[in-house]
């Protein structure tokens, strides 16, 4: 490291951007081999700190080209407000969309596979009336469009998935961070489950070894984790907001496992407390240590 490489190191740092001991380093700011495995954004506007998140990933440019129809993948099971937490952030979906569209994406279609009431969810979360104004489409899923597909998966075989996630030039998940009665917290793997067909509770069985076999099928160009807003108990649905903590934050990256490894901190925990992350780094999905990722903190 040159001696100017060197002072503008030390100005980042000196803004805000170095990271608690363990959970790696920060990446330089220059050149397309410092880019980092993850970026944390802070702040008080969700537009604003999902596009600081991804201009530090290398802009909205490197994932989504020209033309693309782009798949988004937010979590709106539940018939519950944003200030519950049960959904991802709208203001969050909304600041993806509108950036897919600036890329030149040719469509950019928005679902999920509610577990209520499916009219009720997609306006009760906001994510409807903040996406179609944008020019997304956001209809509901059709029956028709599941097909049974071949995972090979430890616990699942096979199973009927959502075929536009599949035939999508690119596909974006951002789930939202919050806690699971049996899966202890539900962040990007475990929102797979919103494009399965059939009965998903058949899966509880094995719900660990499941969800890292889903996430061998569908590998999203880019995951932005929500947490605007986390669930700190009573998940996945809620309801209460004594549950809910607002933390201003979202992370971007692209190894799945990495960012449910840094979401665990935000409860307090490690990506070695969740079964599903450690298997799946275990099978070479992602990378689990947080040590060994270059990870960036933005503040807006």
């Amino acid at each position: 490291m040159d001696r100017r490489e060197f002072i503008k190191l030390t100005a980042l740092t000196g803004a805000g951007l170095a990271l608690p001991h363990g959970l790696g380093t920060l990446a330089a700011a220059a050149g397309p081999a410092a880019r980092p495995d993850l970026v944390v954004a802070h702040g008080a506007s969700p537009g604003a700190i999902v596009k600081a998140g991804i201009d530090a990933m290398g802009g909205i440019g490197k994932f989504i080209s020209r033309g693309d129809i782009v798949v988004i993948k937010p979590n709106i099971g539940w018939d519950r407000t944003p200030e519950q937490a049960g959904n991802t952030n709208p203001e969050v979906v909304a600041a993806v969309v509108r950036l897919c569209f600036e890329a030149g994406a040719k469509k950019v279609k928005v679902f999920d596979r509610p577990v209520n009431d499916p009219r009720r969810c997609y306006v009760q979360s906001g994510i409807l009336d903040a996406v179609r104004p944008l020019g997304a489409e956001m209809d509901y899923m059709d029956e028709r469009k599941f097909k049974d597909m071949e995972l090979k998966g430890e616990a699942l075989k096979s199973w009927a998935l959502y075929t536009d996630v599949f035939e999508a030039d690119k596909v974006i998940n951002i789930p939202i961070a919050k806690h699971h009665g049996l899966a202890k917290l539900t962040m990007s793997m475990k929102n797979w489950m919103g494009v399965m067909g059939g009965s998903r509770r058949q899966i509880h069985q094995k719900l660990d070894e499941s969800l890292v076999d889903l996430s061998t099928k569908i590998k999203p160009t880019l995951t932005v984790l929500d947490a605007v807003r986390i669930l700190t108990a009573n998940g996945p649905q809620g309801g209460s907001l004594a549950d809910v903590k607002k933390l201003d934050t979202i992370i971007v990256g692209t190894d799945q496992v990495a960012i449910d490894s840094y979401g665990a901190t935000l409860f307090g925990m490690k990506g070695s407390d969740l079964a599903y992350v450690k298997i799946a780094h275990q099978r070479g999905l992602g990378q689990m240590d947080l040590g060994k990722l270059k990870i960036r903190k933005v503040n807006v």
